[in-house]
């Protein structure tokens, strides 16, 4: 058993996203599964409490901020998702995982597929419902990445442990 919680990053965006986002999760996600607010993860797993992780975070971290295209609705079986598109998100991750090489689960060893979810653990049906909604009159748009957030994992919610802010 692991001395302390596994190590999440995610892609931290501007806060009209992020608000724009947690509010069609707290809408569309089941209230009793709900932990958090919306969210772009990078990594599901790394070893909390190495120093290396955070130089990665801090080195890699000092960027300009940039654009992720809100791409389509997508349901995702038993919810539904935000798929976002971005060459620099692609090429930052591939760095990510070559300095995290040998820590990663293999969850975190393949290609990111970016993505902010709205819905999960619902039926079948009523994802299909909640896209369906959602996709009427959707029209691509652009939002911010401006840095990562780290988190513990605490087997449903996650501690916020901090920010590594990109150059705005």
């Amino acid at each position: 058993m692991e001395a302390t919680p596994p190590l999440i990053v995610t892609l931290k965006l501007n806060e009209g996203a992020q608000s724009y986002f947690t509010a069609l999760r707290t809408k569309y996600f089941p209230a009793h599964a709900n932990y958090l607010d919306a969210h772009l993860t990078l990594f599901h797993h790394l070893p909390s409490g190495e120093p290396f992780i955070e130089a990665v975070l801090q080195e890699l971290g000092s960027i300009d901020a940039f654009a992720l295209d809100v791409s389509e609705v997508k349901n995702i079986g038993n919810g539904v998702a935000f798929a976002i598109t971005s060459p620099r998100l692609m090429d930052l991750h591939s760095s990510l995982q070559q300095a995290f090489r040998g820590h990663l689960i293999s969850q975190d060893r393949h290609r990111i597929w970016p993505h902010i979810t709205v819905q999960n653990k619902v039926t079948a049906f009523k994802a299909k419902q909640t896209a369906e909604f959602l996709q009427t009159g959707f029209r691509p748009f652009t939002i911010q990445a401006t840095g990562f957030d780290t988190w513990h994992y605490l087997k449903g919610p996650w501690q916020h442990q901090r920010i590594y802010p990109f150059n705005i």
